[in-house]
């Protein structure tokens, strides 16, 4: 009788040990999974790591940002008044396009030369805004700046802030509220398992030193974006 009883718990405490794990394994499957983070692709790490040099109020995540709203990292991005990469007119290509990459020619379509006269272009719209209301502090005056990439200076100045056009209201929500925060959040990530492995390679017998550091994330998008009307 007392080996029926045993057998009964065993088979009790079995099958409840079954349900347990059952309940785990729908729990697993079903948990909502954590979103994807946009990264800077590795290709393109270096050339933005050197180009937010150019200014202060610049850094990856920004110009990460920017370019996937503009391009969606893709260097052959055509808007049909935009162009490559970062997205530039003819005209603002014309002033601001600058040989980035040392080959002896500014070409619109080669992210090593467009990513940095993106990076100089925006630091000179970062002292235009400064006379208006709103740019005293920095998260304002980025807004002012991205908002004068996408519809021109000039309409950021009429406007004493960011102009009334549905397009670049919708850019610069976009960089700032949604892509920024996840392209920081990314670059974090970045930075702690960059400064993780040196730690680890510094730490090994042989003594052996880490790789030298990437500066680039990148994001592939369908298509390019409509904004950047880029006037000068």
């Amino acid at each position: 009788m007392l080996t029926r009883a045993a057998g009964l718990v065993a088979a009790f405490v079995a099958g409840l040990a079954l349900v347990v794990a059952a309940v785990l394994v729908v729990r697993h499957l079903t948990a909502p999974s954590e979103p994807e983070l946009p990264v800077v692709p590795e290709a393109r790490r270096p050339i933005l790591e050197s180009a937010v040099r150019a200014c202060t109020p610049l850094s990856v995540p920004l110009l990460a940002a920017q370019i996937d709203a503009e391009s969606g990292w893709r260097p052959d991005a055509d808007s049909g008044h935009a162009q490559g990469i970062s997205q530039f007119s003819p005209a603002t290509w014309k002033e601001w396009g600058q040989d980035g990459d040392g080959d002896g020619k500014a070409n619109v379509w080669e992210p090593g030369d467009a990513i940095p006269s993106q990076a100089r272009y925006m630091c000179h719209l970062y002292e235009v805004v400064k006379v208006v209301p709103g740019s005293k502090t920095t998260f304002g005056a980025t807004q002012l700046a991205l908002a004068a990439y996408n519809a021109g200076p000039n309409a950021v100045l009429r406007a004493h802030g960011i102009p009334k056009i549905l397009e670049t209201q919708d850019y610069v929500d976009k960089i700032v509220k949604d892509l920024l925060p996840k392209y920081r959040e990314s670059e974090e990530k970045y930075q702690r398992s960059e400064a993780k492995h040196k730690s680890s390679a510094s730490a090994s017998p042989s003594g052996s030193s880490s790789t030298s550091p990437s500066t680039d994330p990148s994001a592939t998008a369908p298509g390019a974006s409509p904004s950047a009307t880029r006037r000068p």
